[in-house]
Parts: C-alpha cells; structure tokens; sequence
C-alpha cells in the first residue's frame, strides 16, 4: 500500500516537474507592488440631505452628500453619500460612507470606491477610510490602500493616501 502511494506520490511530483520546467521562457514574470505615500490637500462640501423615507427620520440619522476635489498625486473628483448619527453632547457619534473617486493617480486614469468609517468617543476620533478591493477601473486596476484624512485647526484639510498598485 505504501508502495503505491509513493509511486503515485513521485509521478505526481514528475509531471509537475516537467510542467514547470516546459512553461514557455517569454512567460510574464508577475507585477511587483511599491507602497505610495503622498500627502495632499483636498476641498470637501459635506451638505445635509433630506431623509428619504419616514424609517429614515424615525432613525434620526443624518444623511449628508460627498464632494471632494482631491489635488497633488491624486487630482480627482470624489462623490459619496454620507450617514451619520448625531453628535451628542459628550461629543461620541459614528459615520459610514461610499466614495466613488474619479480622476488621475500619479499619471494612471480610473475610479475607484472608498469605504469610510469614523467613531467619535467623547471627543477622540477614530477613522478608517479603505480602498473598495476590486473596485478600482481602468489603469487603476489593482488599486489597494487605506487613506488617512488630516483636518488641520484652521479646517483645511489634507490626505494620506498609503497604496500600491499591481
């Protein structure tokens, strides 16, 4: 029995040998990934929209409209939809959002979408902000990163943007 599985075992490893070793030699190597990092400003409009639905007044959730103009590595435009408990008054809420952004990212045209997270704790932010996976088009393909979003005391804000493209 043993022998068996050993002559199976060594037939299997034989033809995967001789697969490998035939594969033509003009095959493409595989894309390496280099992490960005710019930092930048952007321009953000975040108005009030009314609730669409009597559920959604009932909620008492805040729904708000996404326009941004991103500028520097990222020159892009970003629309999104915004939903948001209130803030009360020890300052703790929480936010979702979708963000389609379309533009140019260091010289390569496409979209892609940004899932966005953000809890306030008595006045202590936490935001994540992630690249959609397998959102992104065009020769953006392959887009994955996280965004960081700076909001400076005089209210301009800027981004982080960690990502790499395959």
């Amino acid at each position: 029995m043993h022998r068996t599985l050993i002559v199976i075992l060594c037939i299997f490893a034989y033809s995967v040998y001789a697969q490998v070793k035939s594969a033509p030699k003009d095959a493409p190597e595989e894309k390496s990934t280099i992490m960005q990092h710019p930092t930048e400003p952007f321009d953000v409009k975040v108005p009030p929209q009314k609730p669409d639905s009597d559920v959604a007044q009932v909620a008492n959730l805040g729904r708000m409209s996404i326009d941004k103009q991103y500028h520097g590595d990222l020159e892009a435009i970003g629309k999104g939809e915004m939903i948001a408990t209130p803030f009360e008054a020890k300052g703790s809420g929480a936010y979702v959002a979708m963000e389609r952004v379309t533009g140019v990212l260091k010289g390569r045209k496409g979209s892609f979408v940004l899932y966005h997270t953000g809890i306030m704790h008595r006045g202590v932010p936490s935001l994540s902000v992630t690249v959609v996976p397998d959102s992104a088009t065009e020769e953006l393909k392959g887009l994955a990163g996280k965004m960081n979003i700076i909001i400076a005391p005089d209210g301009k804000h800027s981004y982080e943007f960690d990502y790499t493209i395959e």
